[in-house]
């Protein structure tokens, strides 16, 4: 007995079944009483009985029970039932509150009530009040109305479970405190009639060859793929195919099509996982009428957790799964120069999810040349620092170039010389060869997106997804569980008024009110943002008026770098909080919209999200560009905020020194804090307060904590998947950083590459280690994001050509180079770029309180401004060389513009969406199908004339007295095989 305990306590588990219960009180209690008497010699039989109605048919003798086996074989660690032999498919969790009197609950009581409940049909459910629950009363402790009213719905959730055909076994002998579990198996009919209904592709015994380009292509190929053998991970399979299998929507009456010698292989536990959460979403709750599944009984607390299983432990050596495959091959950081085995990855995680980390991959190497190329801009920078005329002249103390105040009364008068690294260091970053870089990046990301389809349908056609649209519009896409709910209340309120009871669903007057909040809230947030940065800048303003003021020569000469970085820092942590409320405002904003499906309920969170972090992390850097020193007045007339405080102004070489510090640090500082150390810091900060407080309770408990855990249980530890949007939303705002001001960045590529070596793997072991095994989605795209990542893609050819217009100096570099220099070089630049000023023109309380001695009375000062002179008639009016500059700089933006989107296009149509190889390839995949469905009816055809032939002998040499067919029948038989198969 005590031996048949300790199994119980390591494998246990309940299993249920539909089977007819008695109705009267008397009939139940005998029933419990011989079920307590099983359940005290350590077995447990529960029949499990076909419901002919949904296509479930099954033998009558199909008994699941618990032979004293060994504890490893009879539940594999959790994997498997009791019984050893069926896969345990899903996992239901939930809590229970135990008894104060006893550290487990009275598993007699307990248990009856659960098989009693069952047992039951959507016609006949326990319900408080009856004879049971007066004994269970009388045998348990008191619970309240909400445990009760939860346990409830759970036994008639799985009772309705049941009637599709899963078989559950039932587990809360864990060692997790108050945590019970549902095991879930999906049996081969089920699997099969869901595989139909689902249209999902299986391989057909039919194998084709496929085609290798022949000539100068097979041999590259073949030498790229010799060289690349190093850097490919030791995964099976991933060698090129020669031969494939024909793939057919999977179908019951063409079984014979599919290889099914190994049953229990067929369906993957991907596929099974699948298959089984999409019955969970389907079956229904009476008890709450809006309920459309798993979904809403999670978020009512019903059930804590619903989840696949991880296939094993990825640390164990003695165990070989794919989970460990992936945490050697995949997750480590030690083969980060390998490539990823995305088939695997496809494998064990689901489409979605594996072309998620293919676009990754794929965009993690095109930035390997934007690298090189950024590199080679950058040291050209440096290579001609010490050539570059403008900077020179800055730096030239023999200029005496004597400018204007920074800020009113406390800013003193100061050497443009004062100002050398700066200009040096600008040139680094605004030379001809960013001109050259940002046309590079406009077609690198029109190639970007042009490798990416191909890649994908490549994808596509080695993970049979071709035509899946077709059958992804077949198959009905269920209604969330939040807009029936919706629905029904609308529904109850017009049946109540008109006493109308037709189906209703919602119309845009009753999504009118959560549009108009939608609307609102968007703004709100975009204005909030906007708010933010105008304190920021008016932080700069005031901080930078105060360090003038300061005594310390050093403090003030510093002002610049000092205002700029922390400005910059303020920003990043701003940003960094604001992400995270963004990220819950637009889910709320989604919520009360009551999106009818899944699909659309997600397009529309990303595209509100991305809204919101879009201009929360650009936000910043679009001022530094386009607004900072642009409307700032001139000295003697300048512009004023609140009419205290006067608009900064950029440094003598201009703004885009400041942009790239700006754009820098906010994206180094999102990819390491955000992006690296949150997604490493918090979920481990989670995992371990929950081992932390199931260790204080298992301590409690001392049985239990001598248990070994059960997969199931070691799962329910880790984090709940939340979805790819987090994953792809880091990568896009990375790429806006990358492709939207790289004219002013050239290392950003450099620096996305790095993070990216870093994330591919960091993303590889949070979804091997750290997160529960999520659901396998079917997708034959990345969705919205492709249309978001080409719209960035359209929008960084505009944004670059008004940074190299009018955030740079190139464009007035040209204009003076060709319109204005005497001897066609740069030199006196700089002089032809400042304006002129005479001191005695300041408004009264507006010139500086103490001049430093400058060795000489300043009498005269500049700025930097296309005006004329204090002496000529209109003084400090706009003069010509300002229009020109400006028609200038217009017209480059037309030219730029139009001609690098004319490049992007071209690029986009001379690169094929479809790799000819396998388009010829998914054309030949149809013809073979037609032909396999032509042999099999001309079979048929054959089978029918040998039949007739042999009747028609039959009669020839039966005599008169034989009994045989009349015509009428013979043409009935004929009729029955002369079905023909429509391809």
């Amino acid at each position: 007995m005590a031996a048949r305990d300790d199994q119980r306590a390591a494998c246990g588990g309940f299993q249920h079944s539909s089977e007819p219960r008695a109705t009267s009180n008397e009939t139940m209690r005998e029933s419990q009483k011989e079920y307590a008497d099983d359940n005290d010699n350590g077995i447990h039989i529960i029949n499990i009985k076909a419901i002919e109605d949904i296509g479930y048919v099954q033998s009558d003798g199909m008994l699941l029970k618990s032979l004293g086996t060994d504890q490893d074989s009879a539940c594999k660690h959790g994997l498997y039932f009791r019984d050893g032999q069926k896969k345990v498919d899903y996992i239901l969790a939930y809590t229970y509150k135990k008894s104060s009197g006893s550290r487990t609950p009275n598993k007699k009581n307990h248990h009856s009530n659960s098989v009693h409940s069952l047992h039951s049909t959507k016609d006949d459910h326990h319900l408080p009040g009856g004879a049971a629950d007066l004994e269970a009363m009388e045998a348990e402790p008191k619970m309240d109305y909400h445990e009760d009213d939860k346990r409830f719905r759970r036994e008639e959730y799985e009772g309705n479970l049941i009637e599709t055909g899963l078989e559950l076994e039932r587990d809360e002998e864990t060692k997790q405190h108050g945590v019970g579990f549902v095991k879930i198996h999906a049996p081969w009919n089920v699997l099969c009639r869901e595989a139909e209904f689902m249209k999902l592709k299986m391989p057909t015994k039919k194998f084709y060859q496929i085609n290798q380009t022949p000539g100068l292509m097979q041999k590259l190929s073949s030498f790229i793929q010799k060289i690349s053998e190093p850097i490919q991970p030791k995964v099976a399979g991933l060698r090129p195919q020669t031969v494939k299998p024909l793939s057919y929507p999977f179908s019951r009456e063409k079984q014979h099509l599919f290889d099914m010698s190994d049953k229990d292989s067929f369906f993957d536990s991907k596929t099974r996982s699948s298959i089984v959460y999409e019955i969970l979403k389907r079956t229904t709750c009476t008890k709450a009428k809006y309920s459309m599944g798993i979904t809403s009984l999670l978020a009512n607390g019903v059930y804590s957790a619903a989840y696949p299983l991880h296939d094993g432990d990825y640390e164990s050596e003695a165990e070989a799964n794919d989970r460990k495959l992936l945490c050697d091959e995949w997750a480590s950081y030690s083969v980060f120069y390998k490539y990823q085995p995305i088939d695997l990855v496809r494998k064990y995680f689901g489409e979605k999810i594996g072309l998620y980390f293919a676009w990754l991959g794929v965009y993690t190497q095109m930035l390997i040349p934007a690298s090189i190329v950024g590199i080679i801009v950058f040291l050209y920078g440096c290579a001609t620092v010490d050539e570059d005329i403008p900077s020179m002249e800055m730096c030239d103390n023999r200029y005496n170039i004597t400018m204007c105040p920074l800020c009113d009364r406390t800013c003193n008068y100061w050497k443009m010389s004062s100002a050398c690294g700066t200009a040096r260091a600008s040139h680094l970053f605004d030379n001809p060869a960013t001109v050259f870089f940002s046309v590079f990046m406009a077609l690198w990301a029109a190639s970007f997106m042009e490798h990416w389809k191909r890649r994908q349908m490549r994808l596509n056609y080695r993970w049979d997804l071709t035509g899946f649209e077709e059958e992804e519009g077949m198959v009905k896409d269920h209604p969330r569980a939040e807009y029936e709910a919706k629905v029904l209340q609308k529904s109850l309120k017009k049946e109540y008024r008109h006493k109308e009871t037709e189906k209703e669903k919602l119309t845009w007057r009753d999504r009118f009110p959560a549009y108009l909040t939608n609307v609102v809230g968007i703004i709100f947030m975009i204005g909030v943002t906007f708010a933010i940065v105008f304190g920021v800048i008016m932080y700069r303003i005031s901080t930078a008026a105060a360090l003038a003021m300061s005594s310390n020569p050093n403090t003030r000469a510093n002002v610049r770098v000092t205002v700029t970085a922390t400005a910059v820092i303020i920003n990043l942590v701003v940003i960094l909080i604001l992400d995270e409320v963004y990220g819950a405002i637009a889910r709320w904003l989604t919520q009360i919209e009551v999106p009818k499906t899944d699909q659309t309920f997600e397009e529309r969170l990303i595209f509100k999200a991305f809204l919101l972090k879009f201009v929360n992390a650009y936000t910043p850097i679009f001022y530094v560009a386009f607004f900072k020193g642009r409307i700032v007045g001139r000295p003697g007339d300048y512009y004023y905020i609140f009419q205290s405080f006067r608009m900064e102004e950029c440094a003598p070489g201009g703004c885009l020194m400041e942009l790239c510090i700006q754009l820098s640090i906010i994206m180094l500082g999102k990819q390491l804090i955000q992006n690296n150390l949150f997604e490493i810091g918090i979920p481990k900060m989670k995992k371990l307060i929950r081992y932390l407080k199931s260790k204080r309770q298992s301590y409690k408990d001392h049985e239990e904590h001598l248990k070994k855990k059960q997969r199931y249980e070691e799962d329910y530890d880790l984090e709940p998947f939340a979805g790819l949007t987090p994953e792809y939303m880091e990568m896009i705002i990375q790429f806006g950083f990358v492709t939207l001001f790289v004219a002013s960045f050239p290392l950003a590529p450099l620096f996305a590459l790095l993070n990216n070596i870093i994330e591919i793997r960091l993303d590889a072991k949070k979804f091997i280690t750290e997160l529960r095994r999520p659901v396998a989605v079917r997708a034959k795209d990345i969705g919205i994001w492709y249309n978001i990542i080409r719209g960035l893609g359209k929008l960084a050819v505009i944004i670059n050509a008004f940074v190299i217009s009018f955030t740079s100096d190139f464009i007035p570099r040209l204009v003076y180079l060709y319109m204005y220099s005497p001897d066609g070089t740069m030199h006196g630049f700089v002089n032809h770029t400042l304006s002129y000023f005479n001191v005695t023109d300041f408004k009264p309380g507006t010139e500086p309180s103490e001049p430093v001695d400058l060795g000489y009375k300043v009498e005269l000062c500049r700025y930097k401004d296309y005006r004329e002179a204090p002496w000529s008639p209109h003084k400090y009016d706009i003069n010509k060389d300002y229009w020109a500059v400006l028609a200038a700089r217009l017209a480059f933006v037309i030219v730029f513009q139009n001609l690098v989107m004319f490049m992007s296009d071209f690029v986009d149509w001379i690169i094929p969406d479809i790799p000819k190889d396998i388009s010829e390839q998914i054309h030949r995949e149809k013809v073979l199908m037609v032909e396999v469905f032509l042999k099999e009816e001309q079979g048929k055809l054959q089978m029918l004339e040998t039949w007739k032939e042999h009747e028609r002998r039959k009669g020839e040499n039966c005599n008169s007295q034989s009994p045989g067919l009349s015509r009428s029948q013979r043409g009935s038989s004929s009729s029955m095989y002369s079905h023909r198969v429509d391809v």
